[in-house]
């Protein structure tokens, strides 16, 4: 059911050229030697790495591809596919020896806590792709989209920890459409998944399709609609995304600490 049009809603060749340029001022502003970014054989992390040779050139890009023991091999041969398309550097870490080192030295870690134990792999991922920032004076690019932005569905210091997002302010649906014009017509396709446990998708997981939730997002933060009029369209749906908003706001802001300027004394 098609009521916004999410997709034809943005001009792709200008959003691609201010993405471009974006990434390049923020790597020339810093000094940074170049950027590294996970390369996860999916949508948006193909539409980053894109973006992002096209601003700094292939030289400047590291691709790490971190399959856990939950990765398809059909990612990891899609990512390295991507890679060589673009002819950035990759590197292939199976971080599966880590997690399994996470698991034995947490006294009750138990596969049980699926959330607590899923979260543990974009949180080692972020660490490595920092250890390759620190040592290459290189800047990590994160690959959330708007739409994963807004319900928070990300894992909080881990695919949530970037130096930038530049793909932050384009919906899953957008994200798609740009990826069949940089020529991924076969990532755009793929559902979008974490792959946090097996057979772990991001719309199997949310209970709805992003087709449906980005037209809610549409129409309450781009079209500002009424919430009740979003709601009469939508039904459930509405709802529940209201409720990721608000339930998972905190992921986008600092963490809170407290204002203690009435206690401090003017000497």
């Amino acid at each position: 059911m098609l009521i916004f049009d999410v997709v034809n809603a943005l001009d792709y060749a200008k959003s691609r050229e201010i993405i471009i340029s974006f990434i390049s001022q923020i790597v020339e502003r810093v000094g940074a030697g170049g950027v590294v970014l996970g390369l996860s054989g999916g949508l948006d992390s193909t539409v980053a790495a894109a973006l992002a040779t096209e601003a700094l050139g292939p030289r400047r890009v590291l691709g790490l591809v971190m399959p856990s023991v939950f990765t398809p091999q059909e990612d990891v041969k899609d990512a390295l596919e991507v890679a060589g398309r673009l002819g950035i550097e990759t590197r292939l870490i199976d971080i599966t020896p880590i997690s399994e080192a996470f698991a034995r030295s947490i006294p009750d870690y138990s596969p049980e806590y699926r959330l607590a134990t899923g979260n543990l792999l974009p949180r080692i991922r972020m660490a490595v792709l920092y250890y390759y920032a620190n040592k290459d004076n290189r800047l990590v690019v994160g690959t959330s989209d708007r739409s994963e932005l807004l319900l928070g569905y990300f894992t909080k210091y881990g695919d949530g920890g970037a130096d930038f997002l530049p793909i932050a302010p384009l919906y899953k649906l957008q994200v798609r459409e740009m990826a069949r014009r940089l020529g991924f017509p076969h990532i755009a396709q793929k559902p979008s998944s974490p792959r946090l446990w097996h057979g772990h998708t991001a719309e199997g997981e949310l209970g709805a399709s992003y087709e449906v939730i980005d037209q809610v997002l549409y129409a309450l933060f781009d079209l500002k609609k009424p919430l009740a009029e979003v709601r009469e369209l939508f039904g459930e749906v509405a709802d529940f995304v209201i409720r990721r908003v608000r339930a998972n706001l905190h992921k986008l802001l600092p963490p809170p600490s407290p204002d203690i300027s009435a206690a401090r004394r003017h000497v």
